[in-house]
């Protein structure tokens, strides 16, 4: 049987993993995603189908060279072999050898499929390739299979001449695409999506809306069960043993899963031993640095993101002027409006409806200006401007309470560095771990959080990161603040001076913390995609979505306005 001609792989494009050709012929913006740009996201289905593994991924056996082989059996597990000339490599599950013909034989965590191949083009094709790396190799191979856990049958493999031919067309294909650089389109309305782990990566409905205009399916994810860890007591230490983190303070002992920590914050003296912070590295999980007071100091993570494909579009709008412009209008009249919002949900000063209507109008005129401004100078005046009248209207969002026969909380001037009431206390600890949070996001979807298009460039500063912000200062931050003092959960008694300047005791950053994580968690419906979403969820969708602006694959970057 005649064989199609092979393609020839370039020395620039790396050895092609066989199970991204699979990915290819499945999904091919599954592939690029994964392959080329690196991301992954793990599901319940990833989890189980590497249990299946866990058993032939031990290597066991031996693969001979080609001229050894006889005419006895033998099985090998685990073997990785490569071929230069197409340019592919597989990990082998297990090869049967008898009578000096090799076959491959690949295996699934699903039941058979009850299709007339016996199996789906993508896994015949996962498996052609495998063949065809043994044949390079000088292996004889006359057939493969595919051995189904889920139904426990082995399906054959037929190797013909149009199999072949999909395969070469594959990785031809995916070779070239990677060389581009350009992403393949997502899938519109395709029922492979609603299973796919990369769904909130990939954002395929979100991304289609703006060609089609047809609203998404509620594809993304459930929220990942791991939360942050805090560690706030002074002379804390953690360590790691095996997979749970251990928090020793004192006399106090606290063991967690490392599964179930999403980041790791740490505030004043607390110390991480090496293997734990490799632990941490190895699991993508960040640790956050904060002073005493709540500066945020920095944070350690692994390798992080590789995508550069991304930062190289974040680069080139960063140097393009009027690219950074037109972000800088949108991303203040964002802001502005979501002040707006914020002062119209939470007015308490009923009595005094003439100043809210001032307040409310006053900053929507700012909006609508800021919207036609000349430059970043004129912007950073309106928004100062806003500034002023949202933090001069703040003080009527907070409820009177009394504490010991003192005023409670009272607010009348936006102050830091370092803040000397209470309210300004909370509001900057609020931005500061609000930042973090923004870093480490932006950091994890590929982004360069310091270069950013609307705030200054400053050696240090997560411009980007203070940039997507923005919009949710007064929903994240503020409203946490708003909150804590207005069901008592803070005390003016929580509080401690040190000169001028006002900070939180420990007891109290410990209660803001919480309720800023629950604010995190808090669901809200995307009002340009209709389905709900964490708020920790939502940050991330919108730094996908600032990605995929900044690569071309939508128009305009679709800022969160809450209604």
């Amino acid at each position: 049987m005649a064989r199609p001609s092979l393609p020839i792989a370039q020395f620039a494009t790396p050895l092609i993993p066989a199970r991204m050709v699979n990915e290819w012929v499945y999904c091919p913006r599954l592939a690029y995603l994964e392959w080329v740009e690196g991301e992954w996201a793990d599901s319940s289905d990833t989890a189980q189908g590497r249990r299946v593994h866990r058993r032939v991924d031990k290597a066991s056996g031996r693969l001979a060279a080609p001229d050894e082989l006889g005419d006895e059996m033998s099985r090998a597990r685990s073997v990785t072999v490569s071929s230069e000339r197409l340019g592919v490599i597989a990990k082998m599950d297990v090869l049967d050898i008898r009578d000096g013909v090799v076959m491959p034989v690949d295996f699934k965590k699903g039941k058979r499929p009850h299709v007339a191949a016996g199996a789906y083009e993508p896994e015949r094709v996962q498996l052609c390739v495998q063949a065809m790396i043994l044949e390079d190799n000088g292996y004889n191979v006359e057939r493969a299979a595919i051995w189904y856990a889920g139904s426990r049958e082995r399906v054959p493999v037929i190797l013909d001449h149009a199999l072949r031919t999909r395969t070469l067309e594959a990785i031809r294909d995916l070779r070239a695409a990677a060389e581009a650089g350009v992403r393949p389109p997502p899938l519109e309305d395709s029922p492979k999506c609603p299973r796919c782990s990369l769904a909130g990566i990939c954002l395929p409905d979100e991304t289609n809306l703006f060609k089609t205009g047809h609203s998404p399916r509620p594809l993304n994810p459930s929220d990942d069960p791991a939360l942050p860890l805090y560690i706030q007591t002074p002379g804390a230490r953690l360590r790691q043993r095996g997979q749970r983190l251990i928090v020793e303070a004192d006399d106090d002992k606290v063991e967690v899963p490392l599964i179930d920590v999403s980041q790791v914050l740490l505030f004043g003296p607390v110390s991480v031993t090496t293997p734990a912070l490799h632990a941490l590295m190895r699991a993508e999980i960040p640790v956050s640095w904060f002073s005493t007071g709540g500066w945020f100091l920095g944070h350690t993570i692994g390798t992080g993101n590789g995508n550069v494909a991304v930062r190289e579009a974040q680069y080139r709008a960063a140097f393009n002027e009027e690219r950074r412009l037109d972000f800088a209008r949108h991303l203040v009249d964002a802001k502005i409006r979501n002040s707006r919002t914020m002062l119209r949900r939470n007015w308490r000063a009923e009595p005094d409806v003439a100043g809210k209507e001032r307040a409310l109008a006053g900053l929507t005129g700012v909006a609508r200006r800021a919207r036609h401004a000349r430059d970043v100078q004129q912007l950073l005046g309106l928004e100062g401007e806003a500034a002023a009248i949202y933090f001069g209207s703040f003080d009527r969002m907070l409820a009177r309470r009394r504490e010991n026969g003192l005023d409670g909380f009272s607010f009348e001037t936006r102050n830091r560095r370092p803040p000397r009431d209470p309210v300004n206390a909370m509001l900057s600890l609020g931005y500061a771990v609000l930042t973090r949070a923004m870093t480490h996001t932006l950091s994890s979807t590929g982004l360069d959080p310091y270069m950013g298009l609307y705030h200054r460039l400053r050696h240090g500063r997560p411009a980007l990161a203070l940039d997507l912000m923005e919009p949710f200062r007064a929903i994240i931050a503020d409203s946490t603040v708003i909150q804590v003092v207005n069901n008592g959960e803070i005390k003016p008694s929580d509080f401690v001076m040190n000169g001028t300047a006002c900070s939180l005791k420990p007891s109290g950053r410990k209660a803001f913390m919480a309720a800023f994580e629950r604010r995190m968690g808090t669901e809200t419906t995307h009002p340009l995609f209709g389905y709900r979403v964490s708020m920790r969820r939502l940050i991330e969708v919108q730094a996908r979505l600032l990605a995929r602006h900044l690569q071309g694959e939508i128009v305009s970057y679709p800022h969160y306005l809450p209604r």
